[in-house]
């Protein structure tokens, strides 16, 4: 899109949430990970010098003589929170009182919408229905995220860094979780403010032409690897699938027994938690924007045909 484009993209009532995330996810990231470089600096102190560890009450910032060594709920955090709901009340109040609701006129066939785009919630599963089937971005994806995210608290058995932050500590759950949630959030963005007419790529700055057609041929592999046979295609997407898990699998346990620290927690996992945490690390997480690339980079539709589903 152009940027007049833009603008009227970004100041849609429904897109202010995403224009709120361009501003908000940077900036807490930014805090959190100054809080966590703060507590891995008194980590490292603590540990260097034994007596103190004793003695130190585990806080970044310095313990003072007259605090209380102990606060309450009522009135300390209670009012915090409720402080916070009001504000939060307020801002929603005002902003559904000048900003309209995104509704339209009743559908009319003779006039589609292009782009035909979701809410912005769900837009990046839009995205991704670009690189898989139907079945497998809608149904299959989605539910991944929704078990994973229920399944990672039993299968973390590392007992620190509860409670405070920290990157020494929780480096392996804080990759995982940036890495997944930052790529949400790119779905988010390209279905949004790169995807325009025909659901086609159009660069910042690019006017967004309806009338514009694209010469793309979408090849399988099989189609690469000049395979005419469906089963003999179809053993060369199980293999190359097997491949890349293995050689993933491979690179991601390199990467979570990288420390003595790692492998000590490594050693408390069971096997069962472990591939567990392969399995979802290796599809979301590596799988999902590896599809991404090939199919932009290599315009590779499906790896694994099948007569049932395709990948």
């Amino acid at each position: 899109m152009d940027w007049a484009q833009l603008w009227s993209i970004v100041s849609l009532p429904d897109n202010i949430p995403i224009v709120a995330l361009a501003v908000l996810v940077p900036f807490y990231t930014w805090y959190g990970l100054r809080q966590a470089q703060a507590t891995d600096r008194l980590i490292t102190q603590l540990e260097s010098n034994p007596s103190l560890a004793q003695t130190h009450h585990r806080k970044i910032y310095p313990f003072q003589p007259g605090w209380a060594r102990e606060l309450q709920v009522w009135p300390y955090l209670l009012r915090v929170e409720f402080l916070a709901a009001i504000i939060v009340t307020l801002v929603l109040m005002i902003w559904s009182i000048t900003l309209n609701a995104p509704l339209e006129e009743p559908a009319n066939p003779n006039h589609t919408m292009n782009p035909s785009k979701a809410p912005w919630y769900f837009v990046g599963l839009q995205e991704m229905l670009v690189y898989f089937d139907p079945w497998f971005a809608g149904v299959v994806l989605p539910t991944l995220i929704v078990v994973g995210l229920m399944v990672f608290p039993y299968i973390d058995t590392n007992p620190l860094g509860v409670g405070y932050y920290t990157i020494k500590q929780r480096l392996i759950p804080l990759l995982g979780f940036g890495v997944g949630f930052l790529l949400w959030i790119l779905l988010i963005f390209i279905g949004t403010f790169v995807r325009g007419p025909g659901w086609m790529w159009f660069w910042p700055g690019q006017t967004w032409d309806h009338t514009r057609v694209m010469y793309e041929v979408n090849h399988n592999l099989s189609d690469l690897l000049r395979i005419t046979n469906p089963w003999l295609g179809a053993i060369a997407g199980v293999a190359a699938i097997g491949l890349f898990y293995t050689v993933t699998g491979w690179g991601i346990h390199k990467l979570v027994t990288r420390t003595r620290f790692d492998r000590k927690i490594y050693g408390r996992t069971n096997l069962l938690q472990y591939l567990t945490f392969q399995f979802f690390a290796i599809t979301i997480l590596v799988g999902l924007p590896a599809k991404m690339l090939l199919r932009l980079l290599f315009n590779i539709k499906y790896v694994l045909i099948t007569p049932w589903f395709n990948i």
